[in-house]
């Protein structure tokens, strides 16, 4: 894209309490980078009300503006940052106006992890795509059905709307968007100057646990679920499942897609990778055995498999994640108390 290092935009970072600190203070960083390297921005943090604004950490942040003595007719670049104080701003009806009347005149309109609630409080377009912390895409999607709703990616534009997936997410966001303003060279900067990809690897789906399936509604199929749970590196043919369930192969491929949203196979597939995924963080098994133990047969087969569905491979997701201490798993409730 055209370089225009002479424009003076401005970014309007809506804040308030509760918020995540990260959502605000690392996009921020980018911008102001930016700005020293090229010109073109001018950052404004902007909340209920000006002055003291306490983050969910309890880390204190300044609003510099008030919505009543702020105009949203001069905003560039709307940045809505998330936090746990989303859900009650989202209800401030003086916040909510001011997004709204700002998000209708500025150019482009952002979110940071679940930032996008107030968004979506102030109006988005129905249909439009959007992403938010893997943690609160399926409440996202349960009160907005009208937006459509995609937690494996870092960040998603869908025309003039930006939004970000989880925490240091808005960090790549905001790259994405100095890169849209004033080039790769510029972004390039920037990412060198804070230690960042440019473009980070792999989706939301390397850092999400194993909580992406509905459970079965009917007791023929918890078998067979149990069943896959049990021993993923089992043969879980249709015909297998079918029997341990006391349903005909036919019977059994709609019941589950109904009842657990994916067919056999696709559930089979999703179960083998996330018994991977904890045989790689929590042993030192080499490929070809996890590969096996899982059910994909070859090194190979599991490399290919990891790439399409998380966006990486193995051995790099085995490099990132390894924990050093016994750790138990992550379970629904635990996710009240994530960051998001």
């Amino acid at each position: 894209m055209t370089q225009r290092h002479g424009v003076q935009r401005r970014i309007d970072f809506v804040v308030f309490d509760g918020l995540q600190p990260l959502d605000l203070v690392g996009p921020h960083e980018v911008f102001q980078g930016a700005a020293r390297h090229a010109g073109g921005y001018v950052c404004r943090t902007v909340a209920s009300r000006a002055g003291p604004v306490r983050s969910g950490s309890g880390l204190l942040v300044h609003a510099e503006h008030g919505v009543a003595d702020l105009d949203p007719a001069g905003t560039d670049t709307l940045v809505v940052v998330g936090g746990s104080g989303v859900d009650a701003a989202r209800h401030d009806e003086a916040l909510v106006a001011w997004v709204a009347a700002a998000a209708r005149g500025a150019r482009r309109v952002a979110s940071v992890c679940s930032g996008v609630f107030l968004l979506a409080a102030a109006g988005l377009p129905d249909g439009c795509r959007v992403t938010t912390h893997w943690g609160r895409g399926r409440q996202l999607a349960r009160e907005h059905p009208e937006l459509r709703v995609d937690c494996d990616p870092i960040f998603v534009r869908d025309g003039r709307v930006w939004t970000s997936a989880g925490v240091t997410a808005g960090m790549d966001l905001a790259l994405a968007l100095v890169e849209d303003d004033l080039g790769r060279d510029v972004a390039h900067a920037v990412a060198r100057d804070l230690v960042l990809f440019l473009r980070r690897p792999g989706g939301q789906s390397q850092f999400s646990v194993a909580l992406w399936s509905r459970q079965p509604a009917s007791d023929p199929l918890r078998a067979a679920v149990a069943a896959i749970h049990a021993d993923p590196g089992a043969r879980h043919t249709v015909a297998d499942l079918a029997a341990r369930a006391g349903l005909s192969p036919r019977h059994l491929q709609r019941r589950f897609t109904a009842e657990l949203g994916l067919p056999p196979a696709a559930f089979v597939e999703q179960v083998r990778v996330e018994a991977a995924r904890r045989a790689l963080t929590e042993g030192d098994e080499p490929l070809e055995a996890v590969a096996r133990r899982c059910g994909f047969g070859t090194a190979e087969t599991l490399r290919r498999t990891f790439h399409r569905r998380i966006g990486v491979a193995p051995s790099d997701y085995r490099s990132r994640f390894r924990s050093t201490t016994p750790q138990r798993p992550l379970r629904d409730d635990d996710l009240e108390d994530h960051l998001a």
